[in-house]
């Protein structure tokens, strides 16, 4: 994928993480932020599990990313104490 289908991915998976997660989302560059290292976190996790990881532009990868955005956006407002829900 190139890297304007990477942000665009980032995106969908990070805003969809972001309202499963807190219901508010991050904001735009966030969520992308987030959404990117979650795809990232997805497949890694989702390869040792032996499920394969993200491969492409599909929903099988897109359901990947999101589970890997929910782990980073706990884990970031674990981080930052947002305690807001």
């Amino acid at each position: 994928m190139g890297i304007l289908s990477w942000i665009i991915f980032g995106l969908i998976a990070g805003y969809i993480g972001s309202k499963l997660v807190n219901k508010t989302g991050q904001g735009m560059l966030m969520n992308i932020v987030l959404g990117i290292f979650g795809a990232i976190v997805g497949g890694y996790l989702a390869t040792l599990l032996g499920l394969g990881g993200v491969s492409g532009f599909n929903l099988y990868s897109l359901l990947i990313a999101v589970g890997g955005a929910v782990v980073v956006q706990v884990i970031y407002r674990a981080l930052t104490g947002s305690s807001r829900l």
